[in-house]
């Protein structure tokens, strides 16, 4: 049986998945999340093809930089319902 062309098949359907899931979610928290693991799995894909240095700089450049800032303006952007609410009373 060949383990790696079974590992191919799970990483890509991980990565295809958590694709499709980026773009269909609605809440930017949970799509943010699903990038995350969409690009550690691409950084799997990467160390089976037996490309370490692409695939570190894959986990430290993207996930660790990208997803970071994507977070920051989820969190920044975000309102609150009541804080609207007082705005409209006012």
């Amino acid at each position: 049986m060949n383990y790696e062309l079974i590992a191919f098949a799970l990483f890509a359907i991980v990565t295809l998945a958590s694709a499709v899931g980026v773009v269909l979610m609605q809440d930017p928290w949970h799509s943010a999340l699903l990038l995350g693991v969409a690009l550690l799995s691409v950084a799997v894909h990467y160390v089976m093809l037996a490309a370490e240095f692409v695939a570190m700089m894959q986990v430290l450049v993207y996930v660790g930089g990208v997803l970071v800032l994507i977070t920051f303006a989820v969190m920044l952007t975000e309102r609150d319902d009541a804080d609207a609410d007082e705005v409209v009373q006012a």
